[in-house]
């Protein structure tokens, strides 16, 4: 095997490394939703988008807690007690599901916002 690729397949696995070994950021919910009584058409397309957006950014985010996890529970090593890696899932699934709450709580309030933009037009 040549020395570059060697060494580019060193690299890549360094990096690789170094993602799965770097905090997951916990993605900002958009802040403003459009008023549906009285907003136009353009504002909650935005609006759409922007709940697109934050969907896309929170499972990336739940990606990176899967791939944390994993890591952990790999540095742990494989004699690692079995509350310890009890632990470090119990830590995953309360960040996965609060994020996840999060993102249904923010959709829940958009969807409402929507219903009252459709009501509106229908006016």
């Amino acid at each position: 095997m040549s020395v570059r690729i060697w060494s580019s397949m060193v690299l890549a696995g360094l990096l690789s490394v170094g993602a799965a070994n770097a905090e997951c950021i916990y993605p900002k919910a958009p802040a403003d939703l459009p008023n549906g009584t009285k907003a136009t058409e353009a504002e909650m397309v935005a609006g759409m988008n922007a709940v697109k957006e934050y969907n896309t950014q929170v499972t990336a985010y739940l990606s990176c807690l899967d791939m944390k996890m994993e890591s952990d529970i790999a540095a742990a090593g494989a004699e690692a007690p079995a509350d310890q890696v009890a632990q470090i899932k119990a830590i995953n699934a309360k960040r996965h599901n609060a994020a996840v709450e999060e993102l249904e709580a923010h959709a829940a309030r958009f969807n409402e916002q929507v219903k009252a933009f459709k009501a509106q037009k229908k006016s």
